[in-house]
């Protein structure tokens, strides 16, 4: 038997492990109505970028918070309210939505990240509404985009400029989150009807539906598993080996009264980043106006290691 002493501290141990998880903040310089959505983190630079709901540009910084400035400013290029971001290589894809349904239109950006130079430029009009929310890179250059307010993913075959639609069915309806597996074989859809598999050639659903995992936000695949947003917290939700499954979920953070509707997340390494108070609760995207400006709060960036 363990003598009571050792036992104690072993025990003391285990709950400080448990309760306070690998995490750090960072208090952000940015304005306080930024109204942050999409976020990207680039390792090789230590910068990350996130794109602003409210006005109409994308904003960096170092991820310890330093050196804070406008990437593009409000309007540059046509970029509107700004939603899904990620980095491949050297640029941004970076997608974005005119809020108001009458005459909605959406752009999506291609920018270096070295030189703040356009690489191109996307202006999609699709009657009568489209929401393109988050979009995803394959190694052969295609784009994989969701549109929250439908049934379709659309998909850009680079450097082609046509928007094609690539899935039109109820199977992936109101799709939010996108990913695609390490070997690029499977893409993953965060849709209304659940988390579905899809064979990226055959466009063949692999899964069935399953409203336990719907709701998500914004979607990463890390290490033969999925990282999600929702409401409630950031979950890890396990692949079976193939890929084509969901074998259970576990959550990785779960969020009290200090989050204020987090978002979307980026990972780099090991890693997990998102800002912890978007405050969308205090965001009329109809009229793009503050509710209440004194209600505002310094930005947070908060980093989570994975286990």
């Amino acid at each position: 038997m363990l003598p009571k002493l050792t036992l104690l501290l072993l025990t003391t141990l285990a709950l400080t492990s448990c309760n306070n998880p690998i995490s750090e903040t960072v208090n952000l310089t940015f304005e306080k109505d930024l109204i942050p959505e999409g976020i990207a983190v680039d390792a090789k630079s230590g910068r990350f970028y996130l794109s602003s709901l409210r006005k109409n540009k994308i904003v960096r910084a170092r991820v310890d918070g330093n050196n804070a400035k406008d990437f593009i400013a409000s309007n540059q290029y046509e970029y509107q309210a700004g939603f899904g971001m990620t980095i491949k290589g050297d640029t941004l894809y970076a997608l974005s939505n005119g809020l108001p349904k009458q005459n909605n239109t959406s752009v999506l950006l291609l920018l270096n990240i070295k030189t703040q130079q356009l690489i191109a430029q996307y202006k999609i009009s699709i009657p009568p509404y489209a929401y393109l929310n988050d979009l995803a890179v394959s190694k052969r250059n295609e784009i994989f985009i969701t549109d929250s307010e439908s049934n379709r993913i659309y998909k850009i075959q680079r450097p082609n400029s046509k928007l094609e639609v690539y899935l039109d069915t109820e199977e992936v309806a109101n799709s939010n989150g996108i990913a695609i597996s390490d070997d690029h074989t499977k893409l993953y859809l965060a849709s209304a009807k659940g988390i579905r598999v899809v064979d990226l050639l055959t466009k063949k659903i692999l899964n069935q539906p399953d409203k336990d995992y719907s709701g998500i936000d914004a979607m990463k695949f890390y290490q033969n598993s999925l990282i999600g947003i929702v409401e409630e917290g950031v979950f890890r939700y396990y692949l079976n080996e193939d890929g084509t499954e969901i074998t259970s979920k576990k959550a990785i953070i779960l969020f009290d009264k200090t989050y204020k509707s987090p978002t979307t997340f980026d990972i780099a390494g090991d890693s997990i980043y998102f800002i912890k108070n978007v405050q969308l609760d205090n965001f009329n995207d109809s009229t793009n106006a503050i509710i209440d400006k004194n209600k505002l709060e310094s930005l947070v960036l908060l980093k989570y290691k994975i286990d």
